[in-house]
């Protein structure tokens, strides 16, 4: 199996964020060294066995995300340089935090061949950090913006609303500060309270009051304005990029390209053909399982194949990869994730996946799904694609629920 998009988990922070459900750890002093140490040559060897099969060769994005990444330092550089033995990618996306990015890491990267950077800004204003438990100030998030861009990187940003005690106003002053540092592309996310996090235990308990969905959806058009007004392209729900700067390696993700991931928690995804990735030689030996029942063990997808078994996704589970868990999804359930997933961008479900799904969907069930979300005013019909309406977007899991409807049979 070859891949053509590559990601790698770093799980280390130097202090977790009150909104993070992702697996990452914070680890003090002396011991982060030495458990990053100990993670890297880990990175290292399973990136050399995936190179040295011949899985890597197609690679054409790389990113890098965590975690905080710029907290390793050199150990970055190293595994930067390590992936390039591999594979020459188009893009390579280094995250970053603002307190960690220093010159001589942002010059080594340049060096070694990252070609972009995406830094964990979330806001411009010090209430909203403290609260969301940010260890970074304003003013540094926007120096290594202009780090980021004097060193030649295409830089993107990560910003956050419906953060506690966030007001349109701050929210509006964030944007304009972010534009007054130019950088290439901007994502913007509706803070999501993940159970078990602090700050939904503090919600939870009534001691901090996050602004409700309409809040979010009033900043989500506010930042469509500006962003716009300053020569922004909207590319998908919540991404924005000036010409030539979109993130390809997200793009993948949206459109159904074979992508590997390495780490701890990492997701991969590959077509269920005969030549199955490595990570799944011990479990999976690429010939589907005709004896299977084929039940499913959960919403999506089931945890053995079967003979119609088109897709294979698998999740590393420890640090070294050799334990995964594994979705196994029939051609029916892959084809309602690429619809689905389409309408995230704005290029919307356009005639070559519609041509594609009706190989896959009964005709008269794909057209009543696209109506539904007409009459909904969730999408709309442009020269023969189907693209997500504003109302579409803000209500995005009504649209997204359509499609997925699909993936069982009738």
């Amino acid at each position: 199996m070859r891949f053509e998009a590559l990601y790698l988990h770093i799980p280390f922070c130097k202090s977790k964020c009150a909104y993070c459900d992702f697996d990452s750890r914070a680890i003090p002093g002396c011991a982060l060294e030495e458990a990053v140490g100990t993670y890297c040559e880990s990175l290292l060897a399973q990136v050399d066995v995936h190179g040295k099969a011949g899985e890597l060769a197609d690679v054409e994005t790389v990113y890098i995300g965590g975690g905080t990444p710029s907290l390793l330092g050199g150990h970055l550089v190293e595994l930067v340089n390590c992936i390039r033995t591999h594979c020459n990618p188009v893009e390579f996306t280094c995250e970053a935090n603002p307190e960690s990015f220093t010159f001589d890491l942002a010059r080594s990267l340049r060096a070694a061949g990252v070609t972009r950077v995406s830094l964990g800004v979330q806001s411009l204003q010090a209430d909203e950090l403290r609260a969301i438990g940010r260890i970074h100030t304003a003013e540094q998030a926007v120096k290594a913006v202009a780090l980021a861009r004097e060193e030649g990187f295409s830089t993107s940003c990560d910003l956050m609303c419906g953060l506690p005690g966030q007001t349109l106003d701050a929210w509006r002053d964030t944007l304009k500060r972010v534009l007054l540092a130019d950088p290439d592309h901007v994502s913007v996310y509706p803070l999501q309270l993940e159970e078990g996090t602090p700050l939904e235990r503090l919600e939870a308990a009534g001691k901090i009051e996050v602004p409700d969905e309409d809040f979010q959806a009033q900043c989500m058009d506010i930042a469509a304005e500006l962003l716009h007004a300053h020569s922004y392209e909207r590319y998908e729900v919540a991404s924005y990029a000036k010409p030539g700067h979109r993130c390809q390696h997200n793009i993948a993700y949206w459109t159904g390209v074979p992508y590997l991931g390495i780490g701890r928690s990492a997701a991969s995804m590959c077509a269920a053909t005969g030549d199955v990735s490595l990570l799944l030689e011990n479990t999976f030996d690429g010939t589907p399982d005709s004896e299977s029942d084929g039940t499913s063990d959960g919403a999506a997808g089931r945890s053995s194949a079967n003979s119609s078994t088109a897709r294979i996704r698998f999740t590393q589970l420890d640090d070294a990869g050799e334990e995964f868990d594994h979705e196994f999804l029939t051609p029916r359930e892959a084809m309602a994730e690429d619809l689905m997933l389409a309408c995230r961008m704005t290029d919307g479900i356009g005639p070559e996946l519609l041509a594609r799904a009706i190989r896959v969907v009964p005709a008269n069930e794909l057209s009543a799904a696209c109506d539904r979300a007409v009459e909904r005013k969730l999408a709309a019909w442009d020269n023969g694609t189907l693209k997500p309406t504003h109302l579409g977007w803000l209500g995005g899991n009504k649209l997204f629920g359509i499609f997925w409807d699909l993936a069982a049979d009738a």
